[in-house]
């Protein structure tokens, strides 16, 4: 089991900056796969960012150049650094896990944040 808690979204202009934060509750060595999807009203959910294998790095071409991943190992954490934001960036965004052992390929789903991009 993964919990994931993601916090740091908002209200912003567009131009400005955001940083989303999603929180694991187990050692993130021990997952395969973390990442960041949105979600925008009557859109189907995205991937825009994701840690593949090792330290490899997977981006939306919609975000890249403007977003970027990261995390703090020590902290259990994953980031989202979201720069030159646009209106279109406006959606619900998710943290995600995926834990594969064996037979077994789980997915995790943090609660969602709220971000909302103001032209």
């Amino acid at each position: 089991q993964v919990q994931l808690v993601e916090s740091g979204g908002g209200l912003v202009q567009a131009g400005g900056s955001l940083r989303l934060s999603c929180a694991a509750s187990r050692s993130i060595f021990t997952i395969n796969a973390m990442g960041w999807y949105r979600q925008a009203p009557g859109k189907q959910r995205e991937l825009i960012a994701a840690f593949t294998s090792g330290s490899n790095t997977n981006y939306a071409d919609s975000v890249k150049g403007r977003f970027t991943i990261s995390r703090d190992n020590a902290k259990n954490t994953v980031y989202l650094q979201m720069n030159s934001l646009k209106p279109e960036d406006t959606a619900v965004y998710y943290c995600n896990a995926r834990v594969v052992r064996g037979p077994y390929d789980d997915e995790y789903w943090g609660q969602g944040t709220q971000v909302t991009v103001s032209s």
